[in-house]
């Protein structure tokens, strides 16, 4: 039985027992009956605007975890970190970068490395990688001088 039906019940249980309207008590009885009745429809309306909220909540819940997916892909909950698919070995190695202005920890693949640049996520400072070979037998060149020659 909802509030509205109770509240009917007993507007129809004082009719029913004859209460007099114009005596004190009837009176006091018939006022509380219709504050219970305007109470009543006020929590209705809170309800019904609290479920209609709720709906759209879960809309907006289902769209964000949508917009997540599509922006963040499919990440795996792996200890690589790197969003492989975890049903194959992940072959792209992560390495860690500090950055100089908010040092914050960075992790970075070789793809991310081979562009010359990151731009730090938390402060957004330009970080540059510039790398010399330490060996001659990794880039070829015979005096590494190293502009792989």
């Amino acid at each position: 039985m909802t509030i509205l039906e109770k509240v009917a019940y007993l507007r129809g249980l004082s009719e029913g027992l004859g209460i007099d309207e114009t005596s004190k008590e009837g009176r006091v009885f018939k006022a509380m009956i219709d504050v219970l009745d305007d109470i009543a429809l006020t929590v209705t309306d809170l309800e019904d605007d609290v479920a209609e909220l709720s709906d759209g909540l879960d809309e907006i819940d289902e769209d964000l975890g949508a917009l997540e997916e599509e922006f963040y892909g499919d990440e795996c909950d792996d200890e690589c970190g790197c969003g492989c698919d975890c049903d194959d070995e992940c072959d792209d190695e992560l390495y860690e970068v500090t950055c100089p202005a908010c040092g914050d920890s960075i992790y970075v693949n070789e793809e991310m490395l081979d562009e010359g640049f990151i731009h730090c996520p938390n402060c957004h400072e330009k970080l540059e990688f510039d790398f010399e070979c330490d060996d001659c037998d990794d880039c070829g060149c015979d005096d590494c001088g190293c502009d792989h020659e």
